[in-house]
């Protein structure tokens, strides 16, 4: 992440995170002077939700910012979700405002990212 702002924090998978999720994100983007766009929530809790269906303990989020974008990433930690990976989500993702979105499944979970443009 050179040359970028970043963060990341580990949550319980639970249905709070969402939120949680979504006020960690919010709250650093105004540390960074950055204004949250329009949608902002709706989005993030789809990442979150998305990998906290995986079953896992835990998750990852993951937030950089460069060239007034922001990269979104929700991590389950999983290698083998409880249930069947959701094919809908990237459609949905866009839906929300996503410029560019994409999921990959690795041998420690699955990652489902996004990011979105910056009002600045």
């Amino acid at each position: 992440m050179k040359n970028r702002q970043g963060a990341a924090w580990s949550l319980e998978a639970q249905p709070w995170a969402p939120g949680k999720a979504f006020a960690e994100v919010t709250g650093r983007l105004g540390k960074w002077g950055l204004k949250t766009p329009d949608g902002l929530e709706a989005l993030v809790r789809q990442l979150v939700t998305t990998v906290v269906a995986d079953g896992g303990r835990h998750i990852s989020l993951h937030l950089a910012e460069q060239n007034d974008q922001a990269l979104i990433l929700a991590f389950s930690h999983r290698s083998r979700p409880s249930r069947p990976r959701d094919d809908d989500v990237l459609d949905r993702l866009r839906e929300l405002g996503a410029s560019s979105c994409g999921t990959e499944m690795t041998g420690e979970g699955r990652q489902v990212w996004a990011v979105v443009d910056l009002e600045v």
